[in-house]
């Protein structure tokens, strides 16, 4: 089932597979956050069925959605998962899955994460500077154990993306110079307890394009045939994630079909493939389920006020993104302007700005769509706002799979002195 088919409407009334948002809101309330079981699964087997025939690892990308329901079911679909804090790997293990299937990507690993990774056995570390080898082999020394490792290369190549989600430039924090990385390769032969066997990128986020991908391809590609004919063991090359989804009608979203495809007659034939895709699987099966509270005139402009706010999807304050917005009723009216916006006390608490929409009237739902990457996982309590509740639809069953924080839990862990 794809996102499209995932979130229809029956009858007039917006659905999330077999279970109708307005029941679901009359449930569990608002402001929810709603994931399709199906639309998820559907995204990963399309990955295993493009990447046939390859030796491949595909490892979600934890920080998309990092709720252990959903880390659960992709592990029981076979997912590996990519992490970048400890924290991330504490909820992989929760969720069940096993740390071999787990590799250790960031920029700035602590020494207590590296030891809790060494620790619980993971697959490997994807690691971004001379420092940081130095920290993982004292460890892995301390624990008398190797550490797999392969470099994250900075291939500086230009992602066409948003300024503060790439990541494959120089000017950015990520990676090695792809100009001094097999320097670094030699000097890790001082370390023994260091494995070096594999290389990895990732040069960016909602790439709808799949050229730079390409690119930052052939370029490791090439980077893998140097270091193999030097002597060093690679086994794996890590290509990162970053492809795209449509947010707006007008978009299209890169094909992983065409993509691997493209790769398919690049890659050696005894090299395993990484890829570690986040947003591609997980964003266009959530949304965010919201209530309209008023609606209110300032001159010209048209205010809907709604329920959920920039403290539970940031996104279009954060990055101007859009996300388009569906009403869950069915509506025969003219569409009118209007500004969808939060009840939390910033101007930048929006929705969408001039969007055009059907009139809205107080108690009316509307689902924010393409809501499930970057949604809950970036969400706070400012104003002191709960967060919302998670809700896992399978079919005409709906789960609750965190549940909706209460004023107690505003409290937690704080005390007075």
């Amino acid at each position: 089932m794809s996102s499209e088919t995932a979130f229809t409407y029956r009858d007039g009334w917006f659905c999330c597979e077999d279970a109708s948002l307005i029941d679901i809101a009359a449930r569990f309330g608002t402001p929810a956050y709603v994931y399709s079981r199906a639309a998820i699964a559907a995204r990963f087997a399309a990955y295993r069925r493009s990447l046939r025939g390859i030796p491949n690892r595909v490892c979600y990308a934890v920080k998309a959605n990092s709720n252990i329901a959903i880390l659960q079911l992709l592990a029981s679909l076979g997912a590996g998962f990519d992490i970048v804090s400890g924290g991330e790997l504490f909820r992989v293990l929760a969720a069940g899955a096993d740390p071999a299937t787990v590799v250790f990507s960031g920029v700035g690993k602590t020494r207590e994460e590296i030891d809790f990774a060494l620790a619980r056995g993971i697959h490997s570390f994807n690691c971004e500077s001379a420092d940081e080898l130095a920290l993982l082999a004292e460890i892995a020394g301390r624990r008398n154990t190797t550490a797999s490792v392969a470099l994250r290369v900075n291939p500086d190549v230009d992602a066409i993306t948003h300024p503060y989600i790439s990541t494959g430039l120089k000017e950015h924090k990520f990676g090695i110079d792809i100009a001094v990385v097999e320097s670094v390769y030699r000097r890790m032969a001082r370390y023994p307890r260091l494995a070096a066997t594999g290389v990895s990128c990732h040069i960016g986020s909602q790439l709808l394009s799949i050229a730079p991908l390409i690119e930052a391809a052939d370029k490791m590609i090439a980077l893998v045939a140097r270091l193999r004919a030097a002597g060093f063991p690679i086994r794996h090359l890590d290509l990162g994630g970053g492809l795209g989804v449509s947010y707006r009608p007008t978009e299209t979203a890169a094909d992983i079909d065409e993509f691997i495809s493209r790769l398919r007659p690049r890659l050696a034939s005894d090299i395993e493939l990484m890829l570690e895709p986040g947003r591609s699987i997980i964003a266009e099966a959530g949304i965010l389920l919201s209530r309209v509270l008023f609606e209110k005139q300032n001159g010209s402009k048209t205010f809907v006020i709604v329920d959920a706010g920039m403290n539970d999807l940031i996104r279009p304050t954060l990055y101007h993104a859009h996300h388009e917005i569906t009403p869950v009723e069915q509506s025969p009216l003219p569409p009118r302007i209007a500004d969808i916006v939060g009840p939390v006390c910033e101007t930048g608490d929006f929705f969408a700005r001039d969007r055009e929409i059907v009139p809205l009237a107080p108690g009316s739902l509307i689902a924010i769509r393409t809501a499930g990457a970057y949604g809950f996982v970036l969400a706070s309590n400012y104003n002191s706002r709960p967060r919302p509740v998670e809700l896992l639809v399978d079919g005409a069953e709906v789960h609750v799979i965190r549940r909706r924080e209460t004023y107690d839990d505003l409290l937690r862990g704080e005390q007075l002195v």
